[in-house]
């Protein structure tokens, strides 16, 4: 048995991980020294830290994520979904975050229209393999088959450089 396959063992073992959406003790534990790995640039180049502050406590949150470069574009993906907790940091960070590999680097993150998402979620899922028992499509499928799952899984478009302060910060927003 191919234990990569959809069905395979390192798929259901990852979706294990990741019951109901959320990370179990192990995901956690992996996640947190994934993070540390990606922070100091032990990774490849695009597997990067994300860094946001948490939407109920303001401590900063770090997620190892993997870039999606797609179009001349630069793009994070939730494999886990709308209810991924790094999702919802960052639209109560309206967008502010960090990205680290070796360095810091102030970006905003700017939602994806459903309609643009299924090329780079196709793109994701050929450079993020531990997301391939997350998403219900082969990576190899056409862009078409991306379309129908697209409203589940939210795409970031990375705009870098310094990020405006939130709003109520003191600061006037930029558009």
């Amino acid at each position: 048995m191919d234990t990569r396959s959809p069905g395979g063992l390192f798929a259901r073992h990852r979706r294990w991980m990741y019951r109901d959406g959320r990370p179990n003790w192990l995901a956690r534990s992996l996640n947190r020294f994934a993070a540390r790995q990606f922070s100091v640039g032990w990774a490849p180049r695009n597997w990067v830290t994300l860094e946001v502050p948490g939407r109920r406590t303001g401590r900063t949150v770090e997620v190892p994520v993997v870039v999606a470069d797609h179009g001349g574009g630069r793009y994070l993906v939730s494999m886990l979904g709308e209810d991924a907790n790094w999702v919802r940091n960052v639209r109560a960070a309206g967008g502010r975050a960090v990205l680290r590999h070796g360095d810091r680097e102030q970006v905003r993150l700017d939602e994806v229209p459903e309609a643009e998402r299924a090329p780079i979620l196709r793109r994701y899922l050929a450079l993020a393999p531990g997301a391939r028992a997350h998403l219900p499509v082969d990576r190899h499928a056409p862009v078409a088959e991306f379309a129908p799952i697209a409203a589940r899984y939210p795409v970031f478009r990375i705009i870098p450089g310094p990020t405006p302060p939130a709003a109520g910060a003191g600061g006037a927003q930029a558009h």
